[in-house]
This record gives C-alpha cells, sequence and structure tokens, in this order.
C-alpha cells in the first residue's frame, strides 16, 4: 500500500531484488540477522551500512521491523507476496510452460499471444524442456495446470484399461 501511495511500486521492486540478491549471494546474513546472540542495534547497524545508501528508506525500515520482529526469515516469502500483489495490478501473469522439446521462436509467440487472449493480462511466459512428458505441454498460469502431455493422456487410457 505504501508503495503505491508514494507511486514507487517499481522502485521498491528493484530495491527488494538487491536484497534477495544479496542474501542469495551471502546465505549467512539472514544468520547474522537472526542471531539472538547479536544484540538487536548491532543488526540494525547492520542493516543500515549494508543497504542505507542503496535502496530506499522505506524498504530499509521494513527490513528494519523483520528483524526487530524476528521474521527475518520471512522476507523472501514478503518478497514473492509483493511481486504476485504488483503483477496483480499491473495485469501480468506467469505461465511456466513445460514441453518435450524445444519450442521455436514462432511458436513461443503464438503461445504468449493465445495466453494473454486468454487471461486479458500481459504474460510472462518461462519456457522448460522436460522429456518425460513424452509429447505435448503442461503450462502453469495464475496456479492453474493444463496438462495436454502425451504422458497424461496415456495414463488416461492406461485408467480405461485397467477398470
Amino acid at each position: 500500500m505504501l508503495a503505491a501511495e508514494k507511486s514507487m511500486a517499481d522502485t521498491f521492486d528493484k530495491d527488494l531484488d538487491v536484497l534477495t540478491d544479496a542474501l542469495r549471494e551471502n546465505p549467512r546474513y539472514e544468520e547474522l540477522l537472526s542471531s539472538p546472540g547479536i544484540p538487536l542495534e548491532e543488526r540494525l547497524g547492520v542493516i543500515e551500512a549494508t543497504f542505507g545508501g542503496s535502496v530506499s528508506r522505506d524498504v530499509v525500515s521494513f527490513l528494519k521491523l523483520l528483524c526487530e520482529r524476528k521474521h527475518i526469515n520471512e522476507l523472501l516469502d514478503c518478497v514473492s507476496e509483493y511481486k504476485a500483489m504488483l503483477d496483480e495490478s499491473k495485469r501480468v501473469s506467469k505461465a511456466f510452460v513445460r514441453s518435450a522439446v524445444e519450442l521455436d521462436a514462432q511458436q513461443k509467440a503464438a503461445l504468449t499471444k493465445k495466453l494473454e487472449k486468454k487471461t486479458g493480462h500481459r504474460v510472462v511466459t518461462e519456457y522448460c524442456v522436460d522429456k518425460s512428458i513424452i509429447g505435448g505441454l503442461t503450462i502453469e498460469l495464475d496456479g492453474k495446470i493444463m496438462d495436454a502431455s502425451l504422458k497424461r493422456h496415456l495414463k488416461e487410457i492406461k485408467d480405461v484399461i485397467s477398470k
């Protein structure tokens, strides 16, 4: 809400990326910030020294609040939720597509266009080759899975024959 009020949604998004990159590059940093053996004021000082000049004051304050409330280990979940809300506000959907073979640029563009028409949103698509599906596609879009894989069809045929 604060990001929207200040018209800083994209700035906060980039700042949160800086935080998550720092945590991923330095896994011990989270341990440091959550360590009860280190005085709180010292941990808050580390946050200020590390991020004070590189991200907005509001994001630094949020990180300090998580540290004070002993919820620093939930930062990545908070960032994921923020990004989901930001995407929703911008009418952006994310799709994860698995295919048995690599799709060419034309196939990817056509699939993205169909998904955008279906959702009414701009769709950001991530592709992955998964030979285990044998043929066809599986698409995860907005928490829903569309399975048009040969593997699923063969399983359905097997189930019918088994009955």
